[in-house]
């Protein structure tokens, strides 16, 4: 039985402005043409692997979520995910809409095999690693911090509103969405989704 060619999205990103995505395109393309991929998209962001507001890369979740794609592109994981953490809420969105990531080097992240359930394993591993490597730092500085007679902690009644809204917040910028369209979104400012984010980061 022949299988079906799947449809694909590129997706390439550079870091900054005075790079171009010309390179990993034509990789990619080279890389669809040989695995039998058809691209019926391709899409460039300009943005650092930190950075939240991945306003490109949320019109590819986009695609996915409307069944337009069966897999995304890219050369590599850094250009995709932001962290181990980001990766890994994005790999599961892709799951639940039946879209893979495939890296250029063969990689496939598939999680409806147990290839792809065993890589998702391994990386949860590493992501809670990841997060007590950062409380074990966190509790350090904060100790230090104390020691020094710095006074630490918000005041009574402050951040309710970060506190309130913080986990659809982070769901929503994992998910590749701006600030601004989470702000316009949950009816809440600017700020205080860039408080939730900084907060989570702390934690």
């Amino acid at each position: 039985m022949v299988q079906a060619q799947k449809n694909v999205a590129i997706y390439c990103r550079v870091s900054t402005e005075d790079q171009d995505n010309d390179r990993q395109r034509r990789d990619l393309e080279a890389f669809a043409k040989r695995a039998n991929l058809n691209v019926i998209a391709n899409y460039k962001e300009t943005a650092s692997g930190a950075k939240n507001d991945r306003k490109v890369r949320a019109e590819v979740l986009q695609l996915a979520r409307q069944r337009k794609i069966d897999a995304v592109l890219v050369t590599e994981l850094t250009r995709w995910g932001r962290s181990t953490q980001d990766l890994l809420a994005t790999l599961q969105q892709l799951a639940e809409w039946n879209v893979s990531l495939i890296c250029q080097t063969g990689m496939d992240f598939d999680l409806s095999t147990a290839q792809g359930k065993l890589l998702l394993t391994v990386m949860s591993g590493f992501s809670q690693f990841e997060r007590d490597l950062i409380t074990e730092r966190t509790k350090s500085g904060l100790a230090a911090a104390k020691a020094r007679g710095v006074k630490l902690g918000r005041t009574a009644g402050e951040n309710l509103t970060v506190d309130k809204h913080s986990k659809k917040i982070l769901a929503l910028v994992d998910s590749g969405h701006s600030y601004r369209e989470i702000a316009d979104r949950l009816n809440i400012s600017k700020t205080t989704v860039n408080k939730a984010v900084k907060l989570s980061k702390a934690m």
